[in-house]
């Protein structure tokens, strides 16, 4: 009698955030919806052109543990509530070693001194990307994200708005 063990094939995750920006919503309106910014804040991003007006396509390289993968990536803008939220969803394929897909809300809020961004994702990792684990796909994935929003709002703290 032989037995198998059966290999997770995809992982889900969530993943939530917030980050104090010194800049105006419409500012930061604004750069989330440029291209040459997106490209220099998201980790991995050697390429990202806008399709039309809610749609991008880019490629990403990432590193997940001992795999590293270039996805070839499809972003669109949905919902969007101009200059206070919109949700961006994603697409990616990274052939042999798997996919990833997710949707994000970002809402932006004034406060005093700045706008409040905050986000939340829901993540979609599979293939053999999944069978690397939960425990690092999930952390990998987080830093990622949390990379990404760090470089945005330094952006901000860089150009002193």
């Amino acid at each position: 009698m032989r037995f198998t063990r059966k290999r997770r094939t995809k992982i889900d995750m969530d993943i939530q955030g917030q980050h104090q920006i010194d800049a105006s919503p419409e500012r930061i309106w604004r750069d989330l919806n440029d291209p040459h910014v997106l490209q220099a804040c998201i980790p991995g991003c050697e390429a990202l052109r806008r399709v039309d007006e809610q749609h991008f396509e880019c490629e990403i390289t990432a590193k997940y543990g001992p795999v590293k993968t270039r996805f070839k990536s499809r972003l669109s803008i949905e919902d969007s509530v101009p200059p206070s939220s919109y949700v961006l969803a994603g697409e990616g394929k990274g052939g042999v070693a798997g996919f990833g897909k997710g949707r994000a809300h970002v809402q932006l809020t004034p406060q005093a001194g700045g706008t409040l961004l905050v986000y939340t994702a829901r993540f979609t990792v599979g293939g053999k990307l999944a069978q690397l684990g939960a425990r690092l796909v999930a952390s990998t994935t987080r830093k990622l994200s949390d990379d990404f929003f760090s470089r945005f709002s330094a952006r901000f703290d860089a150009l002193d708005v």
